[in-house]
């Protein structure tokens, strides 16, 4: 039964950081006095000055072919200072634009390799946002994403003195063959030098983040690693599907052949042995792709039904706007998305000539933001309830509609208007979300849009 529901399910579909999703948004470019009006009516709805700060710091020294981020790679580090110098001067521009002297809640730096800098420009480039924002030490969330070989002590002690306590060790899978084939190298020991390092340092949340379905990648190999994994004790850990969308991402993941990726049925056995050694290691699965210990904020969050989703992710942190730094970087005032120039030099331009970068973006229509909140709460909650609007009426037995077979199959129950997904239907949470999407049902052609949803 399993297998037949793999292969029914396993389609091209979003992972749902966003409502719409990017392939879907309509308006292109945005207009800047559209998108600072949305900056304001957020004020006006939510009465909060807090926000999320991302931070997209895109210089790689080598490329990864599993990666499907926006990076450039150059061992030239040349690059730093004119682009940290851009994203500072970003932060002015939009205090210019906000209605308001924000509150920091949480800040993370992303990429490519964030590690790429050296511990003391990252530090000077947070030391510039702080020195012009309110910031609350006990309350904000600070985290960094670092690649094992070229985080330094430095980088755990400067960033830890700063006030990180969360850090996300990119892992993927430890064989050697499969490192080969997405050409990120890296062993155990090494991870395991920086995960000592900074649990001693205090870290208090130390993310892993592994991919099932990669190239090459066999039973084996995922069971190994999450040995290894498990011998480490990280307080979360992520279990990403790999994504696979050439057509999108070029050449760079091109670096192995088609008949070196697991199929469907293969991939699922790959996730399954994974989930089965993590929970019984006393992970509680949490949202989609996620594992903490009961202990974690992110666990607890999960547990008391206020966990929130963005564009970073999964989080403890449930701000309505999300500010988004640097080249390529996503922007979310709830009311609106706003994506940066994906090009390094055409947003350095704009920063210069002191325009916001943005290049794309989405307002929101009124039943954007109610499909919206529909599919935060299934990505989040596994569970939602739909509003009692009659304007929606025909929009909700739509939805109905789509979900039968999902309840025929076991994966969904519906009771009245709250919609469940059940504990059998949880690795299928992005099929379920799909019968949410509005922009699905008159775009029936997925296949080049997303990477499949097993």
């Amino acid at each position: 039964m399993e297998n037949l529901l793999i292969a029914k399910y396993n389609k091209p579909g979003p992972r749902y950081t966003s409502y719409p999703t990017v392939p879907f948004w309509k308006d292109e470019p945005l207009n800047l006095k559209d998108w600072s009006a949305s900056l304001r009516k957020n004020q006006t709805d939510f009465q909060t000055k807090n926000l999320s700060l991302y931070i997209h710091l895109p210089f790689c020294e080598s490329l990864c072919t599993f990666c499907g981020c926006h990076k450039r790679i150059t061992k030239n580090h040349k690059v730093e200072d004119p682009y940290l110098d851009s994203v500072k001067k970003e932060w002015e521009l939009y205090q210019q634009q906000l209605p308001f002297s924000p509150v920091i809640k949480e800040l993370h730096f992303g990429g490519g390799t964030p590690t790429f800098f050296p511990a003391d420009k990252l530090v000077q480039l947070l030391q510039s946002i702080f020195n012009q924002t309110a910031v609350d030490p006990s309350e904000i969330e600070l985290s960094f994403e670092a690649h094992p070989n070229n985080t330094t002590s430095d980088h755990l002690t400067k960033l830890y003195d700063f006030g990180f306590r969360r850090l996300s060790l990119g892992i993927q899978d430890y064989s050697p063959t499969v490192q080969k084939a997405i050409h990120r190298i890296q062993t155990f020991d090494q991870v395991k030098s920086v995960h000592d390092e900074a649990r001693s340092l205090g870290y208090k949340s130390i993310s892993h983040d592994l991919v099932f379905g990669l190239p090459k990648q066999t039973l084996e190999d995922i069971e190994s690693t999450v040995a290894k994994t498990l011998e480490l004790q990280p307080d979360r850990i992520s279990l990403y599907s790999y994504a696979h969308v050439p057509w999108i991402k070029g050449n760079g993941q091109r670096g192995f052949d088609e008949s070196d990726l697991p199929d469907g049925e293969e991939k699922r056995k790959l996730y399954e042995t994974a989930k089965e050694h993590l929970l019984l290691a006393g992970y509680l699965e949490v949202g989609m792709d996620h594992f903490a210990k009961p202990e974690d904020d992110l666990a607890i969050a999960f547990n008391n039904k206020t966990l929130h989703r963005n564009f970073m992710g999964y989080t403890t942190k449930s701000t309505s706007m999300m500010i988004g730094l640097g080249a390529s970087s996503i922007s979310d005032s709830w009311y609106a998305f706003a994506q940066n120039e994906k090009s390094i030099e055409k947003y350095q331009t704009l920063i210069q000539d002191g325009t916001l970068p943005i290049y794309r973006g989405h307002l929101l229509s009124e039943n954007d933001l109610t499909i919206r909140q529909y599919i935060l709460d299934l990505m989040c909650k596994f569970e939602t309830r739909l509003s009692s609007s009659s304007t929606l009426s025909t929009v909700h037995a739509s939805i109905k509609t789509n979900l039968k077979e999902m309840v025929d199959d076991g994966l969904v129950q519906i009771d009245g208007e709250i919609i469940k997904v059940t504990s059998k239907g949880v690795p299928f949470v992005r099929n379920v979300c799909m019968a949410f999407d509005q922009n699905l049902v008159s775009n029936t052609s997925t296949e080049r849009l997303f990477s499949k949803t097993i």
